[in-house]
């Protein structure tokens, strides 16, 4: 079985206890994915991750929940993919493990469980994408608004002129120069054109 995606999936497994992983290992490939090399401490999963750029990373859990949610951690920090829990049936832990940044978590090793999970937390981490990109584009849309307003009031200053007219100046300056009108606001602001008008 792989993803709905239709391909099988690079995913790194990171534990103290290799044996445990061995289980959650056979699931996996048995699911049509490749497994990458366990990790056993928090700075090998920091090197595997940085390494081998997994796709999915699970981080199984038993008792040391400071070893967990310290390779939670990292693993979140580092890697391009989203991060499945495993194991953990503490709620209290869930929820540290949920403020740490995974987007997943199984508490059974049967196959469809875990390609459940998988499949959760890849649509989870495609949606955090978007929604980080969106934002990202409304900010950048509020600061080349800011920098246009700063350069307008600039010109209205210099030029006496009002909100409307010191925006045509820009606009008109732009068109001329083949120029986006951020891009004449900023030379504004860095005092190379104060557009005198004609």
């Amino acid at each position: 079985m792989t993803t709905s995606a239709g391909r099988g999936l690079r995913i790194l497994l990171a534990d103290e206890d290799r044996d445990a992983l061995q289980q959650l290992c056979r699931v996996l490939e048995a699911l049509g994915h490749e497994v990458t090399p366990f990790a056993v401490s928090v700075a090998e999963a920091v090197a595997l991750i940085a390494r081998e750029d997994p796709d999915v990373a699970f981080v199984v859990i038993h008792d040391d929940d400071a070893h967990a949610l310290a390779l939670i951690a990292q693993t979140v920090e580092f890697a391009s993919g989203p991060v499945i829990a495993c194991g953990a049936q503490d709620p209290d832990f869930v929820a540290r493990a949920a403020e740490l940044g995974i987007e997943g978590y199984v508490d059974s090793e049967t196959p469809e469980a875990v390609q459940a999970a998988i499949e959760l937390a890849l649509r989870r981490h495609r949606d955090t994408a978007r929604l980080e990109e969106k934002v990202d584009q409304l900010q950048s849309a509020l600061d080349r608004r800011a920098l246009i307003e700063r350069a307008k009031g600039i010109l209205m200053e210099r030029h006496g002129v009002d909100d409307r007219m010191a925006f045509e100046l820009l606009r008109d300056h732009a068109r001329s120069g083949s120029r986006r009108v951020v891009d004449v606001a900023q030379a504004v602001l860095d005092g190379h054109a104060l557009l005198p008008r004609s």
